[in-house]
């Protein structure tokens, strides 16, 4: 009971922020006596701290304010993509503290050149923390397909690879023995959103990231649904047209063969592995309103409005959220998009649900990763004390 009260605590300053303890009384339900004595136990941890805010003219003293200790109390995320590696120290709070990043090349996407950069960008960011900050685990968002049981990356078609065991290889890169969770970027792109993002507060979200693949992710009350192996959310890899072309993950006709990067260049005739430089200068000439274009968007437009239709259909959405150059591309893709919504989804749920650009920018796998690394610790805080490490020893 009482670590899942200091559970408790902990959760909502990480995911609402500072609170006094008569706020913490009335937003967890718990006593006074109660609050008094588990802030005070966070704060001797170094999870808190309490302060009292300067004095804003009104009357009486300001109320003490207890926070999360962001700076002292960090996760280690990572995020790997196929064009670029990000790693960053995610504080308790929300937080990113340090952070470091590295666009890619096609032919560094190999396992081991992949976990060489990434232990590269990780000592950087270590050596960066206040010795005495701590470390409680690792999220990785990782560009394929995670077997929940095992953590290991089944298939990622974009770079790959198949049944790479990824957490261990991770672990020795960076000579680490702390917890570890791996989850596909574009679920925890979708958890981001859900936490921190477009999707704040709504309970049932489902966000379709658009990346060198198509990815997608459903947050159902707070939670990541996983399905029986850990792919649930697949949205990339829904059969859409049946006289598609073949789908890097084996099968015809995905909605990615229709809407990824890829496909996208090649129909507006530019190279298909030109990357961010090429999606901007496509983005830039949709924005003049040059026509060829314009009218490819409108026909990726229509293939995303089928797609969504059917999980509107199937999971009855709050609201979806489009991110990564999806986001950017949903001003041209919206009116041919609603048109297919309106003609497919059940008039009670997709004529009214909303379709909303992620907000958490392109490092919102990157947040999802440390949203899931702070998950095991958050709900047993005292158990997380006994595995932490601190950035003076490493």
């Amino acid at each position: 009971m009482r670590e899942a009260n200091l559970s408790t605590i902990l959760r909502e300053l990480h995911g609402c922020g500072n609170a006094s303890r008569t706020n913490l009384v009335e937003r967890t339900g718990l006593t006074r006596s109660s609050v008094h004595a588990l802030v005070g136990e966070l704060s001797s941890f170094g999870l808190v701290v309490e302060a009292r805010p300067p004095p804003d003219g009104s009357p009486g003293r300001p109320s003490t304010v207890v926070s999360a200790n962001t700076t002292r109390n960090v996760v280690i995320a990572i995020e790997v993509l196929v064009d670029s590696l990000a790693v960053a120290a995610y504080g308790l709070g929300g937080v990113m503290v340090e952070c470091e990043q590295m666009e890619r090349s096609r032919d560094r996407v190999t396992p081991e050149r992949t976990i060489a950069d990434v232990g590269e960008l990780y000592r950087q960011v270590v050596t960066r923390l206040d010795p005495a900050c701590a470390l409680y685990g690792v999220g990785i968002a990782a560009p394929g397909l995670v077997r929940q049981r095992d953590q290991v990356v089944v298939l990622a078609p974009n770079v790959g690879w198949t049944d790479l065991p990824l957490p261990e290889l991770v672990l020795a890169e960076c000579g680490l023995d702390i917890p570890l969770a791996v989850e596909n970027e574009a679920a925890l792109a979708a958890l981001a959103e859900s936490r921190r993002g477009a999707a704040m507060h709504l309970d049932c979200v489902l966000c379709v990231w658009g990346e060198v693949g198509i990815g997608g992710g459903i947050v159902s009350n707070g939670q990541l649904m996983q399905g029986a192996s850990g792919f649930a959310g697949e949205i990339g890899h829904l059969p859409i047209n049946l006289d598609g072309a073949k789908c890097g993950c084996g099968a015809v006709g995905c909605l990615e063969t229709e809407l990824g990067e890829e496909s996208l260049l090649r129909r507006t005739g530019r190279p298909a592995d030109g990357g961010r430089a090429a999606l901007a200068a496509l983005f830039a000439d949709a924005e003049a309103g040059v026509p060829d274009v314009i009218a490819v968007l409108a026909e990726q437009g229509r293939w995303l409005g089928i797609a969504l239709a059917g999980a509107i259909n199937l999971l009855d959405l709050d609201a979806v959220v489009l991110g990564g150059h999806l986001g950017e591309a949903l001003p041209f893709l919206g009116d041919a998009m609603h048109v297919e919504l309106g003609a497919r989804s059940l008039a009670s749920t997709g004529r009214s649900l909303s379709i909303l650009a992620g907000a958490c920018g392109p490092h919102a796998p990157l947040m999802g990763a440390g949203e899931l690394a702070w998950e095991s610790a958050i709900a047993s805080p005292l158990s997380s004390l006994t595995k932490r490490v601190f950035a003076s020893d490493l």
